[in-house]
């Protein structure tokens, strides 16, 4: 017989509070053509997007965050202190070590809260979710904070046509704390390794660091290009439009919900194109909102389903007490799904 104590958490989880921060910045399809040879009308036609936000010198991975995180903890009615674990999903926080979460968590003003970062692309929001769920269940925390941020401008390679125009900066965040009743379903999650090259940085570090200039991008003056993110455009379209249906359905069907008794869809934010897909194919009601932030948002990866969560709640376009599809899905190639009543 096990000494172990059994863990005395909450019976159930959800989200009690969503902020949001976009830079300042906002740039049009037209800056974006200054160094590419395309039209608007075809950025437009190919993702939907419009114009999206970048990072200035003071809006840092950090800056943001706390931002949104603040904005979030003030929704869901709680103090700082008492938020126990903060997770912090993203991709370009340049600091090897320390994780950028444990800055965030001192500068918020949390009581010494678990703090760290995880690597999860696109779907890094499903994941830190799952994650915070786990510990409000488990009793490891009461309340826990979950943020994806990027600064995507600074992985963004302005000469790419195909994908200079994709990325912006931005930070979402929500607060997961004790529930009643089920306010996080199941998550359906999962990678595709073989598929990793597919959305991957241009050069990893350790070039860099070797200053073997043979084995570095260059731009179109010969100077040496800082990574960039890159992809197989198709591939990854394919990929989404035909396996992210599955696996948004998959959830629906884990969370005992059908498309009739939905009332909000979030997907990541990549490509209204793929977004449009999954709704057909989903078979969803007219009814159901559908998130397409990234028309003046682009791809803000791990902010992007947060981002747009807050702002559908802010225009009254989803209200308090919906029930939500997420998904999330990109590089690795990793994804996750789950049902959530929006707080």
């Amino acid at each position: 017989m096990s000494k172990i104590k059994p863990a005395k958490g909450a019976p159930y989880a959800r989200i009690l509070g969503v902020g949001g921060y976009r830079p300042v910045r906002v740039v049009p399809n037209e800056v974006i053509l200054e160094k590419i040879d395309s039209s608007d009308e075809w950025i437009r036609s190919r993702s939907g997007i419009e114009s999206r936000h970048w990072a200035n010198d003071e809006e840092t991975v950090a800056a943001m965050s706390i931002e949104a995180a603040g904005k979030a903890i003030a929704d869901a009615g709680i103090d700082a202190e008492q938020i126990g674990a903060v997770v912090v999903s993203t991709v370009s926080h340049f600091s090897q070590t320390p994780a950028i979460a444990t800055e965030i968590a001192d500068k918020l003003g949390t009581d010494k809260a678990a703090a760290f970062d995880i690597s999860a692309g696109c779907a890094g929001f499903g994941y830190g979710l799952t994650l915070a769920k786990g510990m409000i269940v488990d009793g490891s925390a009461e309340y826990a904070l979950v943020i994806g941020v990027e600064r995507l401008s600074d992985l963004t390679d302005l000469e790419d046509r195909s994908t200079a125009f994709l990325f912006g900066d931005g930070a979402g965040a929500v607060v997961v704390g004790p529930a009643k009743e089920p306010g996080i379903g199941p998550t359906v999650w999962g990678s595709e390794g073989d598929k990793a090259e597919t959305i991957k940085q241009t050069v990893p570090w350790t070039d860099f660091h070797t200053g073997d200039a043979s084995r570095l991008p260059l731009d179109s003056a010969g100077n040496i290009k800082f990574p960039a993110i890159t992809q197989e455009g198709q591939a990854v379209f394919r990929w989404a439009v035909f396996e992210m249906a599955k696996v948004a359905q998959q959830a629906l069907d884990a969370a005992g919900i059908s498309p009739d008794e939905l009332d909000v869809f979030i997907p990541h934010q990549a490509n209204v194109r793929i977004i449009d897909s999954m709704v057909k194919t989903l078979k969803l009601p007219e009814h159901v909102t559908v998130a397409r932030d990234i028309r003046t948002t682009g791809n803000t990866s791990a902010a992007s389903i947060p981002l747009a969560m807050e702002r559908l709640l802010a225009t009254g376009e989803a209200k308090s007490g919906d029930t939500a599809l997420v998904i999330g899905f990109g590089a690795g190639l990793v994804y996750a799904a789950t049902v959530v009543t929006l707080p």
